[in-house]
């Protein structure tokens, strides 16, 4: 759950057609394209950038995702995604996510997802203090 008296980043998108069924309700699988938009961009906002670690070799794959559905998101609805970090360890960081009625504030879904960093070879490495230093603000366990 996210942590509101800690700092989380926010950003918007629009549900569009193709992340829909055919009643006009958002997939349940495109929910993971709006946790990635909100991690992505609370990245970019560190100043880090989600190109450094391939650029050098190495990946952030999910080692695990949680997903609480509360209400359906709609064809063309704007919506928020919040997202906060939690748990920074030396090879992993976890996520934290609420996406968001943009109009309404009604929290439509929450989530996690675990990232773990890793070589092409998919070894286990640590991730470079840079990267933990600019994503600790964010962070609820600090």
């Amino acid at each position: 759950m996210l942590d509101k008296s800690n700092p989380f980043h926010v950003t918007s998108t629009r549900v569009r057609f193709a992340e829909t069924d055919a009643m006009g309700i958002v997939h349940h699988a495109s929910y993971l394209l709006y946790f990635e938009i909100g991690r992505v961009e609370l990245i970019r906002q560190t100043g880090a950038s989600y190109t450094d670690p391939e650029a050098s070799g190495y990946s952030l794959a999910v080692g695990d995702i949680r997903i609480r559905y509360i209400a359906s998101a709609h064809f063309d609805q704007q919506l928020t995604v919040r997202t906060q970090a939690a748990n920074t360890r030396s090879r992993s960081v976890t996520f934290v996510y609420e996406i968001v009625d943009a109009t309404t504030g009604q929290i439509l879904v929450t989530g996690n997802s675990k990232l773990i960093y890793v070589d092409h070879n998919g070894t286990v490495s640590h991730i470079p203090e840079r990267w933990i230093e600019a994503i600790r603000p964010f962070d609820t366990s600090e």
